[in-house]
C-alpha cells in the first residue's frame, strides 16, 4: 500500500466516524430561543418540550407539539415563536422536500410577523435554504438566483436587521458565482471563438452588475480589446474600459498596461479611487486559499468555490437584468469601410427572446435568416350554384368589363364565328383553279 493510498484511507477512517457520530445523536446543537420566563402555563409547557425534541433531532414529534399548541391556545403569547419553531424544524431536517416545507413557513412567519425582530432571521432563512443548495458556476443557476433575490430583499426590507452583515458576505459570494458563470462565456466567445458580437454585451453587462468580482479587471480588459477589434470609431469604448481599470482596480496586473493605452492614445489617465485601492488591499489581506487537501476535495463536491469572494466591496443592490437575458444591449458585427483597416464593424441592437413564427432561433454570433416575401393568397374555386356544375373563376382572360379587355387585340370577325385557318384557304384555292 502506497503512501498515497494510506493517508485515502485514513481520511475516509474519519469521515465515517463522524457520520456515525452525528446519525446516533452525539451531536446535540441547542435550539437558541429569546423566551426566558418561567412560566408554569400549559402552552409554555407545551413549547418548552418542542423546543427539547427540535435539540434531539425529533422533528416530527416537535412539529405535532408545536400544532397542538397553536390550535389549543390561539392567544397564547408563544404563537408566533411556535410558527417560526415548525419552521426551524424543517430547516434542521434538511433535504429537499423539508427545506422547500421550511421556505413554505418562513414566508407565512414574516408575511403574518412582519414587525417582529425575528421576520429578519427568517428572512436570512429563506436566502440561507438555496443559499445550501447553490452549485458550482457552470451547473445549474437557479438556486443561486433565488439566493441573490433573497438576500437582496432581506437587505432591502429590514436594513435595520442584525443580521445584514452576514447577508452581505453571502450576498458577495453568490455573486461571485454567478458571475464566473458570465465570465466563462464571455472569454469563450472572445478567446475560442473569436465572437466579439457575443463577448462585448456578456463582459460589459458583468462589470456593471458584479463589480465586487474578483476577476472584473480582466472582464474589462477583454472588453476593451473586444471594442478595439471593432476598428478605430470604437476606440473611445475601448478607453473607457481601460480607465475603468485604472481608477476602480488600481492594484490590477492590468493598470499598468491600461495607462500605456490611453497615454498613445493621448485620452486623459483618471486617478485611482482611494475606497477603489482600500477595498482591493483588504481583499488581498484576507482572502482565503484553500490548501491541496481542499482542492481536491472540490473536485468532487458541487459546491462552489467562494473563497475569492470579495469581504469589503458593497453589493450592487438596484433592480435590473441580469447579463445574458432580454432587454440588455447586443453587438451586431457587419462589413465596416475599407478605412477602418479591420474589416467588421459593431452596432448596438436590443437582445430579444422573440423568434419569427417559422423561423429557425438564431445562435449567438449568427445574423437571422432573412424572411421570404408574404406570397398573395392563391384563388379559391367559387361555390356551386343550387343544381348546377361548379365554375372557377378565369385565371388569365379578364373579365369582359375590366381594362385589361379593353386591351385587348381585335379581329375583324365577329367573336361567335370561327377564325378561318390553312387547310380552309388551300380547299377553295383548289376548287377556283378547277373552275
Amino acid at each position: 500500500m502506497t503512501k498515497r493510498h494510506r493517508f485515502l484511507f485514513r481520511l475516509l477512517a474519519v469521515l465515517l466516524a463522524l457520520a456515525v457520530l452525528s446519525a446516533c445523536g452525539i451531536r446535540r446543537k441547542k435550539y437558541e430561543t429569546p423566551i426566558t420566563t418561567d412560566s408554569k402555563q400549559p402552552d409554555k409547557t407545551l413549547f418548552d418540550k418542542a423546543v427539547n425534541d427540535i435539540e434531539k433531532s425529533r422533528y416530527e414529534v416537535a412539529r405535532l407539539t408545536l400544532q397542538t399548541l397553536i390550535n389549543t391556545y390561539p392567544d397564547s403569547e408563544y404563537l408566533a415563536k411556535a410558527k417560526l419553531a415548525i419552521a426551524d424544524a424543517w430547516y434542521r431536517q434538511g433535504g429537499t422536500m423539508a427545506l422547500a416545507q421550511a421556505e413554505a413557513e418562513y414566508k407565512d412567519f414574516i408575511t403574518f410577523f412582519p414587525t417582529m425582530a425575528e421576520a429578519g432571521e427568517a428572512q436570512l432563512k429563506v436566502a440561507m435554504i438555496h443559499y445550501q443548495q447553490m452549485e458550482k458556476a457552470n451547473r445549474d443557476a437557479t438556486h443561486a438566483r433565488r439566493a441573490e433575490d433573497e438576500f437582496k430583499q432581506l437587505l432591502l426590507q429590514f436594513p435595520n436587521s442584525p443580521f445584514v452583515e452576514e447577508a452581505k458576505q453571502r450576498l458577495r459570494e453568490v455573486q461571485e458565482v454567478l458571475a464566473q458563470h458570465e465570465f466563462d462565456v464571455g472569454k469563450q466567445y472572445f478567446v475560442s471563438r473569436q465572437n466579439i458580437r457575443a463577448a462585448i454585451p456578456r463582459l460589459k453587462d458583468l462589470t456593471e452588475q458584479y463589480p465586487n468580482f474578483s476577476q472584473a479587471d480582466e472582464a474589462l480588459w477583454m472588453l476593451g480589446q473586444s471594442f478595439e477589434k471593432g476598428g478605430k470609431e470604437f476606440r473611445p469604448k475601448a478607453a473607457e474600459a481601460y480607465a475603468k481599470i485604472v481608477s476602480d482596480y488600481p492594484l490590477s496586473d492590468r493598470a499598468d498596461t491600461a495607462k500605456e493605452k490611453l497615454t498613445e492614445w493621448k485620452m486623459p489617465v483618471p486617478d485611482a479611487k482611494p475606497e477603489a485601492e482600500a477595498r482591493m488591499r483588504y481583499d488581498l489581506e484576507h482572502q482565503e486559499r484553500r490548501g491541496m487537501l481542499g482542492r481536491a476535495m472540490g473536485a468532487f463536491s458541487k459546491r462552489p468555490d467562494v473563497s475569492m469572494a470579495s469581504k469589503a466591496g458593497e453589493p450592487v443592490l438596484l433592480p435590473g437584468g441580469r447579463p445574458g437575458e432580454a432587454g440588455m444591449t447586443d453587438v451586431r458585427a457587419a462589413p465596416a469601410d475599407a478605412a477602418g483597416g479591420t474589416g467588421i464593424r459593431l452596432e448596438a441592437v436590443p437582445l430579444s427572446t422573440e423568434t419569427p413564427a417559422g423561423a429557425a432561433p438564431v445562435q449567438p454570433g449568427q445574423q437571422p435568416a432573412a424572411q421570404p416575401a408574404a406570397q398573395p393568397p392563391p384563388a379559391q374555386p367559387q361555390k356551386p350554384d343550387s343544381g348546377g356544375a361548379p365554375t372557377e373563376q378565369a385565371a388569365v382572360t379578364p373579365p369582359a368589363n375590366t381594362p385589361a379587355a379593353a386591351t385587348a387585340p381585335s379581329s375583324d370577325k365577329p367573336a361567335d364565328q370561327p377564325q378561318p385557318n390553312a387547310k380552309n384557304s388551300k380547299k377553295k384555292e383548289k376548287k377556283k383553279k378547277g373552275k
